[in-house]
C-alpha cells in the first residue's frame, strides 16, 4: 500500500494504467459488479470474472474459488463507486490484500482505452 491510500481500502487505477499493465502480462484478475443489464450494454474486451452485486448469495459460498488471495484483483462497475464498496469490502471483511478499484469504470475505460466500448 503507498502513502496516499487509506488502510482498508483499494488502490487508484486509471484505465490507461491497466491497458499497461494488461500488455505487460501482469496477472490481474478483473472482477466487474455490474449487473446483467449493464453487461448486455457495454463489456471489457477481456477476460472478467463478473459477480454482480444483487446476486451476492449466489457467488459469495464460491468466492474462495473465484478469486486468488495471491493474485491481484482489480475491481470495476460503471463508474467506480459500487467497486470501490466491493474492494473495500474485499479487503476489511474478506482479507484481501492487492485488490484495485478502476477508476471510472468501464466508462472510463471507453473513453480513455476503447471507444469501441460503448458508453452508457
Amino acid at each position: 500500500m503507498d502513502e496516499t491510500t487509506p488502510p482498508g481500502t483499494p488502490r487508484t487505477l486509471t484505465a490507461a494504467d491497466l491497458q499497461r499493465r494488461l500488455e505487460a502480462g501482469e496477472p490481474l484478475r478483473i472482477v466487474d459488479v455490474r449487473e446483467e443489464g449493464e453487461l448486455a450494454l457495454a463489456r471489457l474486451p477481456l477476460e472478467v470474472l463478473h459477480l454482480p452485486l444483487s446476486r451476492h448469495r449466489e457467488w459469495l459460498p464460491q468466492l474462495e474459488t473465484l478469486l486468488d488471495r495471491q493474485q491481484p484483483v482489480v475491481v470495476l462497475c460503471h463508474a467506480g463507486i459500487r467497486s470501490w464498496d466491493f474492494g473495500c469490502w474485499l479487503i476489511q471483511e474478506q482479507g484481501y490484500g492487492e485488490v484495485w478499484n478502476l477508476k471510472g469504470g468501464i466508462d472510463a475505460w471507453s473513453r480513455e482505452v476503447d471507444p469501441q466500448v460503448p458508453r452508457y
